[in-house]
């Protein structure tokens, strides 16, 4: 019945759309010089008359001709800007609906010195809805000033974050997630850590690709969520430089240099971010075993601190420009973080038919993380007249993360003050990544559309080795547990290939294209067992080896006949595979109660896509889209020896899900908002045994976002932001509460337009917590918490050299941008 209402829904508002859709109407014109000469590549600029606000932008032809489309009916006046010469104006012109209005020819003047250096701007929006993607324009937003790129996805349209830091899009877990264009080998606590270390400061957008096309790599079930990092390609030496500071229960510090040269050979850029700080979370998990399989509560609070001792990220490259068609560049980036994670608090352990107090276990835990990341890239683009276009990436990167933690398990008697016994571990787990790649992709036209085709041999290597010592309490003496000491070894090479196919046709568009790929991966965990029987250690080894290809499809048709109302339909396959970690069969103790332990039987999930969207005047997007996922990755708790619980990852059978996205951006003189509502129904199914080990979840979940912004006049902007999720499922079994939260910020521009100071206030409200509850194998749990999500933010940023733009391509290649962010429709989606 829910999904009927849905379709419904959807099905009312394309015919509205249908039936509200009208004829634009446009305006021609010409541009000349002094002699009469038709002026290439002049800005035009098309001013409404009533406000004299920008309604659209051009680029005039060789023969100084330009036309300009899908105008609204009213009175408009043209300025144009010329790279040497004087800004002129027309006069006001009144165009009716459907009409086709000639502006008389202008004629400018050849301008004094002091004006013939032309600087072209152009200011993002904070959101762009495209056909294929949303892209969040970070560095264009005051809030998201002093914030990680995970609280930065946090706060996303469409995007939810679980208890556990995993990533959900559109209602979907199994989120590819790229660093400039690349995907990340990373998974688990090992992403959110990695995200936790990139500051706002190094991003430069974050894009939301829910439909990606055979050229992006099939991994991804819910999409691809791609963060770009910051690159500097204006011309002459210039660069920026930031400090920021926040503060909600301590201190956080970081701070910034970009630095960028470019002329007409070589282009050389780099950029070092360094922050640090405290930041505290709690987290309280409350677990009731049933009567019949025992009678025990576990009442447990955790305080966490996070001391990230230091975090370096950086980027360097060169570009070298062979000729007017080709390119070689190089691009070297990486981390480095060290970080202390401390975790203290009681769990009581209590007897539930009388509700007293057993006894209290206090493992309080030091954990010290060491993370270094570097990344190389050589990289080649042919660009040809004919539309030919090649590129070539050569690509190696490693991963070095250390972990030495320190875990003790003191119990205490009920009243906590008496110690009755000690168990104590410190548990090493060093982890060595290595990634290789090679990939090219080519286009070129035929028939009449574009045909591109490419493919891509990568290959990873991880090793994982977790060593346990026992700790001797008097003595502090470590002995090797080799009982508890394991040691994983797991590669993936992936071969693949895709053609895609796109073409206009009168009246739409199509886009067609197919991916193959074949995978090969093997696991091989090693380690000692001890045998009770002879009293000695037994080698085991629990290997995986795996090779399946897959055939991944894709197509989308645009209906773009009447501009002002277009349709389109996506169809697209997809695959997640298990993360290494999943993988490992070993147990990994957490504390004497809770364990986590790997899969080998975890197979890989695939979902077919189908998706329906319109765009109305360019501005309000719609997309109604149906998934179904095959054997769905869940994160299951389940209990051992009666009373202790662990968690692993398994197959659920099936999940279908229904999702509906609006999204809306308004600008009238000095306010402008973007508003973007998400629902889906969801539903989860499967049976592993009947009684209490059955899942049958039916799920309507809705999340809003909404970016507001203020020209307050004298270098004022102001924002507000805020967003809304309301109670859904996490990983299948956990039903969650409602999360929201508001943000407000100010900034000022100083220093001759070349300064910005900005103040936030994150969580305003302090309203940004989670709980969620879930019944399974015999046990009731509840997990809750919250962060320091409330923070008061004060940033500078300094730019200092060299910010004019001196090229009439680059200045041709601005406008053709800002038109594509005038319209914020896409067409087509396909790679990038």
């Amino acid at each position: 019945m829910k999904l009927k209402l849905l379709l419904i829904a959807a099905v009312t508002l394309f015919t509205a759309f249908q039936l509200k859709a009208q004829n634009a109407s446009k305006i021609t014109g010409q541009i000349k010089d002094n002699n009469g000469k038709g002026i290439a590549t002049a800005t035009i600029m098309l001013h409404r008359a009533k406000d004299s606000s920008l309604a659209k932008t051009a680029i005039s032809n060789s023969a100084g001709n330009y036309e300009i489309l899908q105008l609204k009916p009213g009175s408009y006046f043209i300025r144009t800007s010329v790279l040497g010469m004087k800004p002129t104006s027309s006069e006001v012109i009144t165009v009716a609906e459907g009409d086709a209005a000639t502006v008389p020819a202008i004629t400018t003047q050849v301008a004094p010195k002091n004006l013939q250096d032309v600087t072209v701007t152009t200011k993002k929006p904070i959101v762009e809805v495209k056909a294929d993607k949303t892209i969040l324009n970070v560095e264009g937003t005051i809030n998201a000033v002093g914030n990680d790129a995970l609280e930065l996805l946090r706060k996303s349209p469409g995007v939810m974050v679980d208890k556990d830091d995993n990533l959900s899009l559109a209602g979907k877990n199994g989120v590819q997630v790229y660093i400039d264009g690349k995907p990340s080998p990373l998974s688990g606590a090992d992403l959110a850590n990695y995200l936790k270390s990139m500051q706002s400061s190094q991003i430069e957008a974050i894009e939301l690709i829910t439909n990606p096309s055979a050229k992006y790599e099939a991994a991804g079930n819910a999409g691809i969520i791609n963060i770009k990092l910051k690159k500097n390609k204006a011309f002459g030496t210039n660069g920026s430089v930031n400090a920021g500071y926040a503060i909600g229960i301590y201190s956080k510090y970081n701070g910034g240099l970009s630095l960028n040269n470019r002329n007409k050979k070589t282009n050389f850029f780099g950029n070092y971010n360094y922050n640090q700080g405290i930041n505290e979370s709690i987290f309280n998990l409350y677990r009731v075993l049933n009567l019949s399989t025992g009678d025990t509560i576990f009442d447990q609070t955790n305080r966490m601190l996070m001391r990230n001792k230091f975090n370096h990220n950086y980027k360097v490259g060169a570009d070298y420009y062979i000729d007017a068609k080709s390119t070689i560049g190089i691009v070297v980036n990486g981390n480095a973080s060290k970080n202390l994670m401390q975790t203290s608090g009681p769990m009581s352990i209590i007897y539930a038919p009388t509700k007293t107090t057993d006894r209290i276990l206090v493992a309080n835990n030091d954990n010290d993380m060491q993370r270094d990341n570097v990344n190389f890239n050589i990289n080649y683009r042919y660009v040809g007249k004919t539309g030919k276009e090649l590129n070539v990436d050569a690509d190696y990167g490693y991963f070095n993360i250390n972990s030495n933690q320190y875990q003790p398990n003191r119990y205490y008697n009920g009243t906590g003050t008496v110690n009755l016994n000690n168990n104590i571990y410190r548990m090493i787990s060093p982890t060595k990544i290595d990634i290789y790649s090679i990939k090219a992709d080519y286009e070129q036209p035929f028939e009449k559309g574009k045909l591109g085709f490419g493919g891509k041999v990568g290959y990873v290597s991880t090793d994982n080795d977790f060593i346990r010592y026992d700790v001797n309490d008097v003595t502090a003496v470590e002995t090797k547990d080799k009982d508890k000491s394991n040691r994983f070894k797991y590669t993936e090479n992936i071969n693949a290939g895709y053609v895609n196919y796109n073409r206009p046709f009168k009246g739409f568009m199509i886009q067609a294209g197919l991916r193959v790929e074949n995978t090969h991966s093997k696991g091989n965990s090693t380690g000692l067992k001890y045998n009770s029987t002879t009293t000695a250690y037994d080698k085991y080894d629990s290997s995986i080896n795996r090779n399946y290809t897959d055939v991944f499809p894709s197509a989308a048709i645009t209906f773009n006949k009447n501009p002002m109302s277009q349709f389109g339909i996506t169809y697209s396959r997809r695959i997640d595979r298990p993360a290494y970690q999943d993988l490992n069969p070993f147990e990994f103790k957490l504390n004497d109660y809770s364990f986590m332990k790997g899969n080998t039987q975890l197979r890989p999930q695939y979902t077919n896509s189908f998706g329906i969207t319109h765009t109305y005047k360019y501005k309000l997007n719609t997309q109604l889209n149906y998934s179904h996922v095959k054997d769905i990755f869940t994160q299951l708790p389940d209990t051992t020896e009666k009373s202790k619980a662990f968690m692993t990852k398994i197959n659920l059978a099936t999940q279908d899900i229904v999702s509906l996205n609006i999204s809306y951006p308004f600008q009238y003189k000095w306010y402008s908002f973007f508003a973007n509502v998400n629902s889906y129904y969801s539903k989860y199914k499967a049976d592993y045994g009947g009684g209490d080990r059955k899942i049958s979840l039916d799920v309507v979940a809705l999340s809003f976002f909404m970016q507001n912004s203020f020209k307050l006049g004298k270098g004022y902007t102001a924002e507000l932001s805020g967003f809304y999720n309301s109670p859904t499922v996490w990983q299948g079994t956990f039903k969650s509460i409602s999360m929201y939260s508001v943000d407000g910020g100010l900034q000022k521009t100083v220093l001759k337009g070349k300064g910005n100071l900005k103040l936030g206030i994150s969580d305003i409200f302090k309203t940004l917590k989670f709980k969620g509850t879930a019944d399974f194998t015999g046990q009731q749990t509840t997990a809750s918490g919250r962060w320091e999500s409330r923070q008061f933010k004060l940033n500078f940023n300094y730019r200092f050299g060299n910010s004019q733009v001196k090229a009439a391509r680059q200045r041709k290649a601005a406008i053709e941008e800002e038109n594509k962010r005038t319209q914020s429709s896409g067409g087509i989606g396909g790679g990038n």
